[in-house]
């Protein structure tokens, strides 16, 4: 866990505290999913145009440096249902999309993952298009069902 609170959208918040309900109903991976919503917890929650373009927030797409294999990688932060790792599309409930929510460009991130620890330096933040963000209602009937 990180020391400082992330910042996220309301929308954000809605969304991801719905996937968990949903999620924990499932029983599986408990400890990654209390691990992101302590991180709501501490989260400052605000409004879309609140949220500084450089944060990563959902649909946000990152350019990453592994700060021990060099490997340079394009992602993009989205829904368990959007995820598709061969495209760079990484899940908000995996631990790496967990990881990176909510911080910043030039910020490194060190994060446990089940291949062992991970230390990556975001490089660059590119915010979701204005389409890409749905309405609360829309959110909270998606997320829950």
């Amino acid at each position: 866990m990180r020391n400082h609170p992330i910042v996220i959208t309301e929308i954000d918040a809605a969304r991801l505290r719905g996937l968990i309900a949903v999620q924990a109903r499932a029983q599986l991976d408990q400890d990654h999913l209390h691990e992101l919503a302590a991180e709501l917890e501490r989260a400052r929650i605000a409004e879309p145009d609140d949220v500084p373009a450089d944060v990563i927030t959902m649909h946000t797409r990152i350019h990453v440096l592994d700060l021990v294999s060099g490997e340079r990688q394009e992602l993009t932060l989205v829904l368990p249902r959007e995820s598709d790792a061969s495209a760079g599309r990484i899940s908000v409930l995996a631990p790496l999309g967990t990881a990176l929510l909510g911080y910043r460009a030039g910020d490194e991130v060190e994060w446990l993952m089940p291949g062992g620890l991970r230390r990556l330096r975001i490089e660059s933040v590119f915010p979701p298009a204005a389409d890409r963000v749905a309405p609360v209602r829309e959110v909270l009937s998606t997320a829950i069902g």
